[in-house]
């Protein structure tokens, strides 16, 4: 059951508020180096070494430190503020992003590189965890689902802008210069959104919390990680099926397609004020996740798999939303951490989920891949049973 609170629409309200357009245009020019980052790596070390296997594992070593990064990052925030995290993230990621590009110039050994790869990650800002708890202390209970909706919808935008624009750099130069300018406009970027960011009655408590006081914290993590792991097996899913069609330029426009319903997910679902609960939507949006995305282990249409991507696509979004909103109940006082994890436990499911979807897709066939997405989204809706009963 939805409706519209006194005073317009949530997205309205939520918009209103002293600074919070600012800072989400500010976000999203600061994130749009996030996705490009990995890429930018990749393409750099197999140029100065001549092999896509040690670029690839520079990549994952980017992955890795991001991963390890961002409890510490929101312990930190939960502790001293989000202002001085970003600036000393901002300074840490762009140094060493520069370092790698002086050690591929100078054609030092390829681990030099991968270290500073893992710094970089270490380093990457958590501008989506400090937009969370900045909009998330302005906003009342039922204005978060628009404040954590606006989150994705602004990081999704700039995952999806960010490529395009680095792709046009690398037009007109090459790898090295385009990360170089990357790496400027993210820290620029970064410490614009900082001193956007508010005090006061926005600040982040002192780290009162304790992020597993409350061992619901730890079922929702296991449901934010199979949540990762389909999303991770959809990224391998997509473009095996569209090589199985011998059309892998499809790539981009299925990926576009799921991406869209991301986008259009988000924007809908903090559109309106829900009161059913929070564990309760969480479920159902899983449930209806895995139901979207269990069409397209049999279908062979390659636009009807561009429709049932983007329908699980629509609610791809919403479940992490709703995730964050029961990060508020479960680690008050602790939401920067907490987030952290939420962050940590994405980007580990969406390695596991692409590797057990690599693996399905070569032994069985390109449809494997989906059957594991959906198998993972089910999952995840079966682990909020324990949340349902205790909430």
């Amino acid at each position: 059951m939805t409706r519209n609170g006194p005073g317009g629409s949530p997205y309205r309200r939520l918009l209103g508020l002293p600074g919070v357009t600012t800072q989400a245009v500010l976000g999203f020019l600061a994130q749009l180096t996030q996705q490009v980052a990995p890429v930018g790596i990749v393409l750099v070390v197999q140029e100065a070494s001549g092999s896509l296997a040690l670029a690839g594992v520079a990549a994952a070593a980017f992955s890795v430190g991001g991963g390890m990064g961002r409890p510490v990052q929101g312990r930190l925030m939960d502790r001293r503020g989000a202002g001085p995290v970003l600036a000393v993230t901002a300074l840490t990621h762009v140094t060493a992003l520069l370092a790698l590009l002086g050690c591929a110039h100078a054609g030092w050994p390829w681990w030099t590189m991968t270290a500073l790869a893992w710094v970089a990650g270490i380093g990457l800002p958590p501008i989506s965890v400090s937009m969370r708890i900045e909009w998330g202390r302005r906003t009342a209970d039922d204005g978060r689902t628009a404040a954590y909706s606006l989150v994705y919808l602004v990081q999704e935008l700039a995952m999806m802008v960010g490529p395009l624009l680095f792709g046009l750099l690398i037009a007109v130069a090459s790898a090295s210069p385009a990360l170089g300018v990357v790496a400027a406009a993210a820290g620029l970027g970064t410490v614009a959104f900082s001193r956007a960011l508010r005090s006061g009655p926005g600040a982040p408590s002192r780290g009162r919390g304790r992020v597993f006081a409350d061992r619901r914290m730890l079922v929702l993590l296991s449901v934010v990680l199979l949540h990762g792991c389909t999303f991770g097996a959809l990224q391998v899913g997509v473009p095996a099926l569209a090589a199985a069609h011998h059309v892998p330029a499809a790539t981009g426009l299925l990926i576009a397609a799921l991406s869209l319903g991301g986008i259009t997910g988000a924007a809908a679902y903090g559109a309106r004020s829900w009161r059913s609960r929070v564990p309760l939507r969480l479920a159902g949006l899983m449930l209806a996740l895995a139901l979207a995305l269990a069409p397209l282990t049999l279908i062979g249409s390659l636009p009807l798999v561009g429709v049932a991507l983007f329908a699980g696509g629509l609610v791809l979004n919403p479940a992490l939303t709703t995730s964050s909103l029961l990060v508020d109940e479960y680690a008050a006082g602790a939401e920067g951490e907490a987030f952290g994890w939420v962050s940590t436990a994405l980007g580990t499911g969406g390695a596991a989920g692409a590797a057990v979807a690599g693996l399905a897709g070569e032994g069985v066939g390109p449809g494997a891949p989906f059957l594991a997405a959906s198998t993972f989204a089910l999952l995840g809706a079966a682990l909020t049973i324990p949340l349902l009963h205790r909430s």
